[in-house]
C-alpha cells in the first residue's frame, strides 16, 4: 500500500436548473472508477439544488454507480411543472401575491414568492427516503452528509449534518454546524431560492437558499474531516487577474430586472466560491514553507487540503437560451416581461430553465469536461494508489 486512504469530500454546490451539470460530472466518475468500486466521497456536502443530488448520493452511498443513475434519469426527463407550478392558474395565483405583498408590505401570513414549488415537495416526498441516509453511515459507506441552508432570522449560515460518531457540532462568525436528521425540510430551504421559492420552517426559524451568506462554502467538508475535496460548481471560474469577457452591451444601458436578479444569484452561488478556493489555496502555499517539525507540535493548527474543481467549460447563460422555448408558454411570458429571455438576462434564466433539452445539454457538457480532465481525476482519487482499491466492496 502506498500510504494511508485520504478522507474525500464532494461539494456540490448550489445554482437551480444548473446543478444538471454536476450529475453529467458524477457520471464519467461513476464510469472512470472500478465498476465494483463502493463510494469515493465518505463525506458529502450539498447547498440549495446541490443539497438534492448530495442526498440522492448520500441515501445509496453503498452502490455509487447505481445512485448516479437513478439521478441521471430524473435530470434527463425534468420539467418545469416537477419544480414549480408552471399552469396559468399556478403562476398566476403566486404572481399577484406576491406583487400585492410588495405593494402592502407583506401583510400576509403566508410565505410568499414568486413561484409556487410545491411540486417540487411532492417530488422530494416520492424520491428521497431519509431513513436511508442513517443506514448508509451505520453500514460504513458513508462518514457524513452536510446540507446548508440559511436563516432568515438569525442571519447565519447553518450546515445541518447527519455524520458517524466523531462528527462534532462547530460555531465560526456567521456560520455553524448542527448535528441533525436530514430530512426532506433541509432540502426545499436549502434549495429555496430568495423571492422566488418560499422560506422553509426548521425547528424555530426560518430557513431559504444555502448559498445565501454563506461565507466558506469549503469549510463543512474541512470540519467534518475532509482532507481531500473535489468541488462541482456550476459557474465558469475566473482565474486570478483574469478579465471579465465582454457581453458586447452598452454601458448606458439600463439593466433589466432579470439581469438584476441574475447579478444577484451569481452573487450568492459563485462569488464566494472562488474567494474560499482562492483562500484555501494561499493557506496550502503558507503551509508549504513552514518546517513539517514545526507544524507537527502544533497538531490544532491548519493542515494543507488538496482540492480540485470541476466546472463548466462554456457560459450556461448561452445554452439557456437555445432552449427558453423549452418553456411552458405561461412561465415563458413571465420571464419575457422580466428581460430573462434577452441575452442581458439569461443569467436567470439559466437558474430556473427546468426543462429536459436544457438539463441534457448541460449533463453532457459535464461530462465531457471531465472526461477532458480524467487523467488529473483519476490522480486526485488515487486510481493508481494502494488506498484505493480498499474501495472494492467495501465501507466508505
Amino acid at each position: 500500500m502506498s500510504g494511508a486512504r485520504p478522507r474525500l469530500g464532494i461539494i456540490l454546490t448550489g445554482g437551480g436548473a444548473r446543478a444538471a451539470y454536476q450529475v453529467g460530472v458524477l457520471r464519467a466518475i461513476a464510469e472512470l472508477i472500478p465498476r465494483d468500486a463502493g463510494n469515493p466521497f465518505p463525506i458529502i456536502c450539498g447547498t440549495s439544488a446541490g443539497a438534492i443530488n448530495a442526498v440522492a448520493l448520500a441515501a445509496d452511498a453503498g452502490n455509487f454507480r447505481r445512485s448516479v443513475l437513478r439521478l441521471q434519469a430524473v435530470w434527463k426527463n425534468f420539467r418545469a411543472h416537477h419544480v414549480y407550478r408552471a399552469d396559468p392558474l399556478g403562476v398566476l395565483r403566486n404572481s399577484s401575491k406576491w406583487i400585492i405583498a410588495a405593494l402592502t408590505g407583506g401583510l400576509g401570513r403566508e410565505p410568499v414568492s414568486l413561484l409556487d414549488n410545491s411540486p417540487l415537495r411532492a417530488l422530494l416526498a416520492e424520491r428521497v427516503e431519509p431513513g436511508a441516509i442513517q443506514r448508509a453511515i451505520d453500514a460504513g459507506h458513508l462518514y457524513a452528509l452536510a446540507i446548508t441552508c440559511s436563516g432568515y432570522t438569525s442571519g447565519q449560515s447553518v450546515c445541518f449534518f447527519q455524520g458517524a460518531p466523531g462528527t462534532t457540532p462547530w460555531k465560526r462568525a456567521r456560520r455553524v454546524g448542527m448535528a441533525m436528521p436530514i430530512g426532506l425540510d433541509h432540502l426545499l430551504a436549502s434549495s429555496a431560492l430568495p423571492f422566488i421559492f418560499p422560506p422553509v420552517r426548521i425547528n424555530r426559524e426560518y430557513f431559504g437558499d444555502g448559498s445565501m451568506r454563506q461565507l466558506a462554502p469549503v469549510s463543512p467538508a474541512l470540519h467534518l474531516g475532509a482532507d481531500r475535496v473535489l468541488v462541482l460548481a456550476v459557474g465558469r471560474q475566473m482565474a486570478a487577474g483574469q478579465s471579465v469577457p465582454d457581453e458586447r452591451e452598452k454601458v448606458g444601458r439600463h439593466p433589466t430586472l432579470a439581469q438584476i436578479a441574475g447579478h444577484a444569484l451569481n452573487s450568492i452561488f459563485l462569488d464566494s466560491m472562488e474567494v474560499d478556493l482562492e483562500r484555501l489555496q494561499r493557506i496550502n502555499k503558507t503551509l508549504s514553507m513552514i518546517p513539517p517539525e514545526v507544524l507537527s507540535r502544533n497538531p490544532a493548527a491548519l493542515r494543507h487540503v488538496d482540492f480540485m474543481v470541476i466546472s463548466p467549460s462554456e457560459e450556461l447563460e448561452g445554452i439557456a437560451l437555445r432552449h427558453a422555448q423549452a418553456l411552458p408558454r405561461t412561465v415563458r411570458l413571465l420571464f419575457r416581461s422580466v428581460g430573462a429571455t434577452e441575452r442581458g438576462g439569461s443569467t436567470l434564466l439559466s437558474y430556473l430553465l427546468f426543462e429536459k433539452a436544457y438539463c441534457r445539454e448541460l449533463i453532457a457538457l459535464g461530462y465531457k469536461d471531465t472526461m477532458a480532465r480524467r487523467d488529473n481525476l483519476r490522480g486526485f482519487l488515487g486510481f493508481d494508489s494502494g488506498w484505493f482499491c480498499e474501495l472494492r466492496n467495501t465501507p466508505a
